[in-house]
C-alpha cells in the first residue's frame, strides 16, 4: 500500500475475486467480476465500503485482476476492519463484452449486484456483512458512488442501509460542467481527446449516435478508434494512436455538435446526469480540486446544488491547486478515517 495512508491499518487482509450475475444496460443477463477484501481479524459482523474505480479502458487493470491502485485502496479499507467491495463494472475484469463507459445506471446496477454477491460470499469466508454501507470512488467511480448511493437511499435492497457517501472528482454534470470544460481549457487537451473518444465509441454501442466512425472522427483515427476502446487494449497500446487535440480528432460537424449538443447526443448526456438528483438522508462529501484539469470542480458544485434542490446537502472540499489524481491522494486519508469499523 505504498503511497497510501496506513495509520488506520489494524489487520492483515484476504482478497477474493467474485464472479456474479448481473444485467447489461438493455436488461440481458450477463456476468461481472469484482474484488472482495476482508480483514483477517476484528469482529465477525462487518460494515461495508464500496469503492468505485476511475476510468479504465483495459479490462486487465481492474481491481479483481490487477495488483494496482484500486486493489491497494480496497486493502486499505479492509485492513481497518471492514468489508471492502470494488466492482470491476461491466466489460472489465473478467466480465464479457465491452465496457459501457459512463453509463451510470448500469454501473450502479452492477455495483449493487456486486454488493449482493459479497453479502452471499462473506459467510462462506467466515464473516458476515452487517448491512451498513458507505459508498466512495474516484473520477468515474465518483459518479458510481453517487449513483449507487442514490439507489441504496431509495431502498432498492432493504438488506443494505446507506450510511454515507464520499466521492472524489466525479463528472456528475456532463452537460453543463464537463462537456464545456473540453472547450474552455478547464480540461487538458490530452484528457479531452481520450475521454471524448472513449465516451463516443462506448455510447454509440448503446444509443447509435453514428453509423460510421468517419462521420465523427477524422482520418486516420476513424479507422481504429473503436478498436482501441474495446476493453482489450492497455494504455501503452492506446498511447500515440490518438491526436493531441479535439479539432484533430473530430470532424467539423461533431466538433460543433459537442460544443452545442442536441438531439440524441443531448438525450444521452442528460440520461447520465442523474447521479445527484436525490435527497440524501446521510452525510455526503464531494472532494475536488481547483487544479483538476481532468474533471473541473464545477461538477462538484453543480452536484451539491442539485442535491440541495431535492432537499439534501453535501459538503464540498477543495483540495487546492493539485491534479486530478493528487486530489484523490489528498482526500483518501480523511475518507479512510471517516468510515466505521468492526469492534
Amino acid at each position: 500500500m505504498s503511497g497510501y495512508p496506513t495509520d488506520t491499518a489494524r489487520h492483515g487482509v484476504a482478497a477474493y475475486r467474485l464472479t456474479y450475475r448481473t444485467v447489461t444496460p438493455d436488461g440481458r443477463p450477463t456476468t461481472a467480476s469484482g474484488l472482495l477484501a476482508l480483514p483477517r481479524g476484528g469482529g465477525h459482523l462487518l460494515p461495508t465500503v464500496v469503492h468505485g474505480h476511475g476510468t479504465l479502458a483495459y479490462r486487465g487493470y481492474a481491481a479483481s485482476v490487477a495488483d494496482g491502485p484500486d486493489r491497494a485502496v480496497s486493502l486499505l479499507y479492509a485492513s481497518a476492519g471492514r468489508a471492502a467491495v470494488s466492482p470491476d463494472y461491466l466489460g472489465l475484469g473478467t466480465g464479457p463484452g465491452t465496457h459501457p463507459y459512463l453509463d451510470n445506471r448500469s454501473a450502479a446496477d452492477a455495483s449493487l449486484d456486486m454488493l449482493r454477491a459479497a453479502r452471499a460470499a462473506a459467510p462462506r469466508l467466515g464473516r458476515s456483512l452487517d448491512g451498513r454501507v458507505h459508498t466512495t470512488g474516484f473520477s468515474q467511480g465518483g459518479q458510481v458512488a453517487m449513483a449507487l448511493g442514490r439507489t441504496l437511499n431509495s431502498g432498492a435492497d432493504p438488506r443494505f442501509q446507506l450510511r454515507g457517501v464520499a466521492a472524489v472528482g466525479g463528472a456528475y454534470d456532463l452537460e453543463t460542467s464537463q462537456l464545456p470544460g473540453l472547450f474552455d481549457g478547464r480540461v487538458g487537451p490530452g484528457s479531452a481527446v481520450f475521454y471524448t473518444a472513449y465516451f463516443l465509441t462506448a455510447q454509440n454501442r448503446l444509443h447509435h449516435l453514428y453509423s460510421d466512425p468517419r462521420e465523427v472522427f477524422r482520418a486516420p483515427y476513424a479507422n481504429h478508434v473503436e478498436e482501441l476502446f474495446d476493453s482489450n487494449h492497455p494504455a501503452d497500446q492506446i498511447a500515440g494512436k490518438l491526436p493531441e487535440t479535439l479539432p484533430e480528432l473530430l470532424t467539423d460537424q461533431w466538433y460543433a455538435k459537442l460544443r452545442r449538443p442536441n438531439g440524441r447526443l443531448l438525450a444521452v448526456l442528460r440520461s447520465n446526469d442523474f447521479t445527484c438528483d436525490w435527497k440524501p438522508n446521510v452525510p455526503v462529501t464531494l472532494y475536488s480540486a481547483t487544479g483538476d484539469h481532468d474533471v473541473p470542480m464545477a461538477n462538484s458544485h453543480q452536484c451539491a446544488q442539485r442535491l440541495s434542490a431535492h432537499g439534501g446537502s453535501a459538503r464540498v472540499v477543495d483540495q487546492g491547486a493539485v491534479s486530478h489524481y493528487a486530489a484523490f491522494q489528498r482526500s483518501l486519508p480523511e475518507i479512510a478515517r471517516s468510515f466505521p469499523t468492526s469492534p
